[in-house]
């Protein structure tokens, strides 16, 4: 009789089921937190983009003859493509974010951000095509950009818009901050013993080059922190709950490291026919496009690493310990 319906020793519901105000909306809707900033992200990583496609045919319009004009396109290569794939990423999450806030069809969102990025890409080969002079290698980095592009809206897809977004910040400060450390390579040169010997100059350069790896993971990973500390606070002044946890940090922050690694298998795919043509040239030049693409490499590798656990480092150090919670 006491445990009937209505009684006054009825069981009661189990509190712990209970939806507590202000909980985490997301985990229950099953819906991440949505991405700030993204269409400021979208400007100015297309604007990035657009900056690389200018200097690249400034360089190629430059040279003096058609063997120094296929050199100078590889090394522009990675520039324009890692810029192609950022832009695709940042334009695509631009546009699936509205989408995403209107419905929790994956399938369609993926679909905005394909076209999003293919659009990207479309813009940038039409550019490529109209400004650069009409050869092969015109037609390389053009139809490589554009696939670069498409891959970035593809990858702009995922689930996460929050982490998206950080990658895609982290990615484009650290691209800004390797064009921008141009500046300062020839005064570490000397700093770190450069001297006129062959070993003292590829000794300087390993410091160089470590230095500057170095120094844009903890970029990328300070970037990618920055990026979802917003975000969690904006889904928490949206009644959201606490935001993006911990792994998306790990991921956030070792972002733009794979993307730099992904930039190296698209352009040894898609630019294959533009790296294999420079070094044909001659001894020297086939010594440094394989030199330069180990260089890419082991600086993606490091900027993963550094990225990942800079940013996770830097979230940890916002968490309270024990001590403090039972206080």
């Amino acid at each position: 009789m006491s445990n009937e319906p209505g009684g006054p020793t009825a069981a009661q519901p189990d509190q712990s089921e209970a939806v507590e105000p202000g909980v985490d909306d997301h985990s229950t809707t099953g819906r991440p937190a949505p991405a700030p900033g993204a269409a400021a992200l979208a400007l100015l990583a297309a604007g990035w983009l657009a900056a690389m496609l200018w200097s690249t045919r400034e360089a190629i319009s430059s040279a003096t003859a058609g063997v120094t004009a296929v050199s100078l396109s590889a090394f522009a290569l990675p520039g324009v493509i890692s810029a192609a794939l950022v832009a695709g990423a940042a334009v695509g999450l631009a546009a699936g974010e509205p989408v995403a806030r209107r419905t929790e069809r994956v399938t369609l969102r993926f679909a905005v951000t394909v076209g999003a990025g293919l659009l990207v890409g479309l813009l940038a080969a039409l550019a490529i095509d109209l400004t650069y002079a009409g050869d092969v290698t015109t037609r390389t980095i053009a139809g490589t950009t554009a696939a670069a592009a498409v891959i970035g809206g593809a990858l702009a897809g995922a689930r996460d818009g929050a982490v998206v977004g950080a990658v895609a910040a982290a990615a484009l400060g650290t691209l800004v901050f390797v064009v921008a450390f141009s500046v300062a390579r020839d005064p570490l040169f000397n700093l770190f013993g450069a001297g006129d010997s062959q070993q003292s100059l590829v000794n300087a350069a390993s410091w160089v080059s470590r230095t500057e790896s170095l120094l844009a993971g903890l970029i990328a990973g300070g970037l990618a922190f920055g990026y979802l500390t917003w975000a969690r606070r904006r889904a928490v002044r949206d009644g959201g709950g606490a935001g993006p946890r911990w792994p998306a940090y790990l991921v956030a922050g070792a972002g733009p490291g794979l993307l730099l690694l992904l930039t190296e298998v698209i352009i040894r795919i898609g630019g294959r026919s533009l790296i294999d043509l420079a070094a044909a040239l001659s001894e020297a030049d086939a010594v440094a496009q394989t030199s330069l693409g180990t260089s890419r490499v082991d600086n993606a590798i490091w900027v993963l690493f550094v990225g990942a656990l800079t940013a996770v480092v830097s979230f940890g150090r916002t968490l309270g310990s024990p001590a403090d919670d039972e206080a």
